[in-house]
C-alpha cells in the first residue's frame, strides 16, 4: 500500500552538501547516491525545508582548534562530550554549499544551524547545548504543517538528532531510511536507530511512498 503524502506533510533534507559528499572534508559513504531518490521524492511534496550546516571557519568542533587533538577525539564543553570534526562546512565555502545536482525548486526554507561558534549544533530544531532553538519548530507550527518526513545526511548524527528533537516538539516524523546514509563509527548507527525507535520516529523506505 503507497503512503499518500498530504499538502502539510512536509519533507525535510537534511545537509544535502558537499563536505558530507564523496571527496568533502567529512564525507558520507555514499552520500551522493541518495540525490535523485531525494528528487523523486520530493515531487510528491508540496512543502520541503533544507538544513544546511554553516559554521565559522574557528568553530568549537574543529579539531583544528585544539592543539594535539585529532577528528573524531571527543573532549569535554559547557553542554557536554563534543566530538571533534575536521574542519567543514564553513561559512561561503564550496564544501558548505547545497549539492546542485538536488532538483526542488518548491523548497520554501533553507535553515542554517551550527553558526554560533562555540555551540555545535546536529539538530534542525535545537543546537547541541539542548537549550538554544534554530526557530524551526515555530515555522512548522505557524505553517500548520503535517507529518515530517526525513532524509538525507548523516542518518546517525543530523538526521536523528532532528527526527528525535522534532519528535519531542511534538511532531509525527518518519524516517525514510534508503534515502539516508550513515557514518556509523562505534555503533553509531544502530544506537541512533534506537533512540530514534524510542522517541516514537517511524522508519519506512522509499517506495512506501513512489509505489
Amino acid at each position: 500500500m503507497t503512503i499518500s503524502i498530504a499538502p502539510q506533510d512536509v519533507l525535510v533534507v537534511v545537509d544535502m552538501q558537499y563536505d558530507f559528499l564523496p571527496g568533502g572534508s567529512l564525507a558520507v559513504a555514499g552520500g551522493d547516491e541518495i540525490v535523485p531518490l531525494i528528487n523523486a521524492l520530493a515531487k510528491k511534496f508540496s512543502h520541503v525545508v533544507l538544513t544546511q550546516d554553516w559554521h565559522p571557519k574557528d568553530h568549537i568542533s574543529f579539531a583544528s582548534q585544539h592543539p594535539g587533538k585529532q577528528p573524531f577525539d571527543t573532549i569535554a564543553l559547557d553542554y557536554g562530550p563534543q566530538v571533534l570534526w575536521p574542519d567543514h562546512c564553513v561559512w561561503a565555502s564550496r564544501g558548505a554549499e547545497l549539492s546542485r545536482d538536488l532538483d526542488i525548486p518548491q523548497a520554501q526554507l533553507i535553515l542554517r544551524k551550527g553558526y554560533n561558534r562555540t555551540i555545535d549544533s546536529y539538530s534542525g530544531f535545537q543546537e547541541a547545548d539542548r537549550h538554544t532553538p534554530t526557530g524551526l519548530a515555530s515555522y512548522l507550527n505557524e505553517r500548520e504543517a503535517g507529518r515530517l518526513y526525513l532524509v538525507g545526511l548523516a542518518t546517525d548524527f543530523c538526521v536523528a538528532w532532528t527526527a528525535i528533537d522534532g519528535a519531542a516538539a511534538g511532531f509525527d516524523v518518519t524516517v525514510i531510511e534508503d534515502a539516508t546514509r550513515a557514518i556509523d563509527a562505534n555503533g553509531s548507527l544502530e544506537r541512533a536507530w534506537s533512540d530514534m525507535d524510542a522517541a516514537g520516529v517511524q522508519r519506512i523506505v522509499s517506495r512506501e511512498i513512489l509505489g
